[in-house]
């Protein structure tokens, strides 16, 4: 039906091909996170409501729904996504997330509230793997980790956006339930131009174009001498049974906790720590994500120039100053000022390992043909650890509703650490180098939906 109905639009010029994908794609994930964060900015306003009242324990309950789904869906359209290609699976989640974001602002009742962010969370899903795998299917080795750093800015991006946007929505209408209304009619402007613009390779543009991005070997990792024991991962085994990306997804789950629970949690921890409105406290919030882009910029830049094309060291780097700051942070001074400037340093040391990891080592390291698959399971086993952080503040909070936010971050800055400690043995991991597939080969099997 979207065939005939919405006309894709085809440029001739390869670099504008690989331009097209690169911004569709990193548009629909932001379009994600419009609909993703709007109950984080609701919790202020529903704690207020007398019909409503929801306590934090309950608010943990509603995240931790959301996060079980969020984990169970990342095994599942990853392995999807690399049988039938992005666009089916990305196509229908968004569009069910968007009908379950219009149906959580019609809620009445705690119960179904939490049923309808269950959903959400099995939709939101669907979207990083197969986007991190329709990417890097235009892009080679060599240019990963620089072309990710920008594109894996989506995900900061979208969540600064939908911080203010959704503060911004219940503001003006005076209304929580417009948090998600106004993100899903946004999202749905996004699922048509997904429709135009996206394909799933190369090849499935109507012009057939032949663009060079298999990978070739790399001399700056070539060169790499031998007293650097570089360890390099076998190019051909399932993602399921690559050590690399078995000890990354590891990794993950200890790093992937603190950005949900800054993600879920931190208008409300303004709000409480400082006493401001949900739209300042939305605002807020969003310096999380505002260093994120420079974040990740960065970590790619250093991992492909710097470090050729290893990307470990760059995490492990971040990983230990991160802990250090997220130790430290409640301790900060009670204002806008020292909080906001906390927020975007933890942003800017967060979001750059946490792309090189769940994005451009997951495609290096899982192949290609396998980078839908070692994305969603590292993503999948980080949601794991998601779920415990985002149900921290709730777990932590005492009788008299006041959550003990100190011990929050204290226990984020022992994940983050653990993080760190965990990757070191695996600093000179590098890809081997992959065949450059034949046309209408095992990339052709996956077809265009």
């Amino acid at each position: 039906m979207a065939r005939t109905i919405i006309p894709r639009i085809t440029p001739s010029d390869p670099k504008w091909c690989r331009a097209q994908i690169f911004f569709i794609t990193w548009l629909a994930y932001v379009g994600f996170y419009l609909t993703r964060k709007a109950f984080a900015v609701a919790k202020i306003e529903l704690r207020k409501e007398e019909v409503w009242g929801i306590s934090k324990s309950t608010m943990g309950y509603i995240d931790l729904a959301y996060l079980v789904a969020y984990a169970i869906g990342q095994f599942i359209w990853g392995i999807t996504a690399d049988r039938v290609g992005t666009r089916r699976v990305v196509l229908t989640g968004m569009f069910v997330s968007i009908v379950m974001a219009v149906v959580a602002g019609a809620s009445t009742i705690t119960v179904l509230l939490g049923v309808v962010l269950f959903i959400q969370g099995l939709a939101q899903s669907t979207g990083w793997a197969p986007l991190t795998k329709n990417i890097g299917n235009f892009f080679n080795q060599r240019e990963r980790g620089r072309v990710l750093g920008f594109w894996c800015s989506n995900y900061a991006v979208g969540g600064l956006i939908a911080s203010t946007y959704a503060g911004w929505a219940v503001q003006y209408y005076g209304d929580w339930r417009y948090a998600f209304w106004v993100p899903a009619a946004t999202l749905g402007v996004i699922w048509i131009l997904f429709i135009m613009l996206q394909r799933n390779r190369p090849e499935d543009f109507s012009n057939h174009l032949s663009i060079p991005v298999t990978d070739h070997p790399d001399p700056t990792t070539q060169s790499l001498t031998s007293d650097e024991e570089t360890e390099i991962s076998p190019p051909t085994i399932s993602p399921y049974r690559n050590p690399v990306v078995l000890h990354l997804a590891a990794v993950y789950f200890f790093l992937k906790p603190t950005r949900y629970m800054i993600l879920f949690w931190s208008p409300l921890y303004l709000n409480e720590k400082l006493g401001t409105g949900t739209a300042e406290s939305g605002f807020l919030s969003g310096m999380f994500e505002l260093a994120g882009p420079l974040g990740v910029v960065c970590g790619g830049f250093l991992s492909d120039v710097v470090f050729r094309s290893r990307r470990m060291p760059v995490c492990v780097i971040f990983f230990l100053l991160l802990s250090v700051l997220l130790f430290l942070f409640n301790g900060l001074p009670a204002n806008r000022i020292a909080l906001g400037m906390g927020l975007l340093g933890i942003g800017f040391l967060l979001f750059a390992p946490d792309s090189l990891i769940s994005a451009t080592a997951a495609i290096d390291f899982g192949t290609q043909k396998g980078s839908g698959t070692a994305a969603g399971l590292i993503n999948g086993v980080g949601s794991i650890g998601a779920a415990v952080g985002g149900y921290l503040p709730a777990l932590l909070t005492s009788d008299d509703n006041v959550t003990n936010w100190n011990l929050v971050f204290r226990i984020l800055a022992c994940f983050v650490l653990a993080a760190g400690l965990l990757l070191i043995p695996r600093w000179n991991a590098v890809p081997a180098q992959e065949p450059a597939p034949a046309a209408g080969g095992a990339a052709g099997k996956e077809s265009e939906s």
